[in-house]
């Protein structure tokens, strides 16, 4: 069981951007990990909080998670309570005598069964939970180690100086994850290599590449009606949603995996959900965090990408503010955004991590608009 300290939650979570401010942005401005800094920040646009993202510190290893879910919020929410416990404490470290990628595969793999055991033990009362799924991004460091693993299209980018001249320090972007989305060429040809007696697995419907014509990722958590053929075909499915005729799985949850040893030169990562790059690219977010101060850095990423999906639209950031939940969606889609600072060597510092916790947990809400106190003590604690 893994021990958490107490603290004010005033001093964990921040909900708006005080006076005027935007009332479905929660963050958190600074906290200390292992090896330095991080910063996470969330804004809410559908009508249920669909993202999760969370931060899980101790003196060993940093965890960092951003779930984007879609079609609903329960896949996000199961992963916040699921994954990391299968990371940090189970038999699959035991047994590989540490972290390793084919630990984080049977980590992957493990969540994907309890959600699935979910969905059938929920299917007869709420079909609809097998049209629930999430993408989901995964960050590890341990002993100066870093794993990035993803299902989906959120993304993680490295800020990497190239430049030791610090008065005019140049820090470059390096995307260090996958994108499974079909918009991208090379997803689109892998998917339809895997289906070749299938001409219609990928369409281009809606404005996008879709598998089916209904999704644009090609791997997640959950989305079990587009993995197991049996969800599809049944009737009672169907009173929910039109029958889908598949011959095998079209989607998967095999997480694409990369491990680098950290070094002097890497400063800072990002984390963020999809919400994020749609409207910013690698390289100008890697300049946002390069060239602000850390306090806020998460919450300056997703005020620049509103701004950016206000100026789509000719309108101000001030106006989209004024947008309840829901109609948001109209405009920007749920944004999360984890900046991890990356100062010294792991290990090194444990006592950066404060009040002298063992470990220590920062997790999104579950509903910006509606956060009081017992909601945000529930979301620190659902994993615990």
């Amino acid at each position: 069981m893994l021990e958490m300290c107490a603290r004010p939650l005033e001093r964990c979570f921040g909900r708006g951007d005080g006076g005027g401010g935007d009332g479905l942005l929660w963050h958190m401005d600074l906290k200390s990990h292992a090896s330095g800094d991080y910063s996470i920040a969330v804004v809410q646009a559908n009508s249920m909080l669909e993202d999760q993202g969370q931060v899980f510190t101790s003196p060993s290893a940093t965890y960092v998670g951003v779930y984007d879910g879609h079609g609903g919020p329960e896949a996000s929410r199961f992963i916040t309570r699921h994954l990391f416990p299968f990371l940090h404490i189970s038999e699959f470290t035991t047994e590989q005598g540490g972290l390793s990628a084919e630990v984080i595969k049977k980590a992957f793999d493990a969540t994907e069964e309890e959600f699935l055991h979910l969905v059938k033990r929920s299917w007869s009362a709420r079909p609809q939970i097998a049209s629930v799924g999430s993408c989901c991004l995964v960050g590890v460091i341990a002993k100066d180690v870093l794993y990035v693993a993803n299902l989906g299209d959120s993304r993680a980018v490295l800020g990497r100086r190239v430049s030791e001249n610090r008065k005019n320090m140049l820090v470059v972007a390096e995307r260090l994850s996958v994108d499974h989305n079909v918009g991208v060429e090379e997803v689109r040809k892998e998917v339809e290599a895997l289906h070749p007696d299938d001409s219609h697995i990928v369409v281009f419907s809606r404005g996008v590449w879709r598998i089916k014509g209904i999704i644009q990722v090609s791997r997640s958590i959950g989305d079990v009606y587009l993995k197991k053929p049996e969800f599809s075909r049944d009737h009672g499915f169907h009173h929910f949603r039109l029958p889908i005729p598949l011959k095998r799985a079209v989607m998967t949850a095999e997480p694409s995996i990369l491990i680098r040893k950290l070094k002097s030169n890497d400063l800072f990562l990002i984390f963020a959900s999809d919400g994020l790059w749609e409207q910013l690219s690698d390289e100008a977010a890697v300049e946002i965090v390069s060239r602000n101060p850390r306090s806020g850095i998460a919450k300056r990423l997703v005020r620049a990408a509103l701004q950016a999906a206000a100026r789509k639209r000719e309108m101000r950031y001030e106006d989209i503010k004024r947008i309840q939940k829901g109609a948001r969606r109209h405009f920007h889609d749920d944004i999360t955004v984890v900046v991890i600072y990356l100062d010294h060597p792991l290990g090194t510092s444990s006592s950066r991590i404060k009040d002298h916790c063992l470990v220590d947990i920062t997790s999104s809400p579950v509903d910006v608009f509606s956060l009081n106190a017992n909601e945000a003590d529930d979301s620190l604690a659902a994993i615990i």
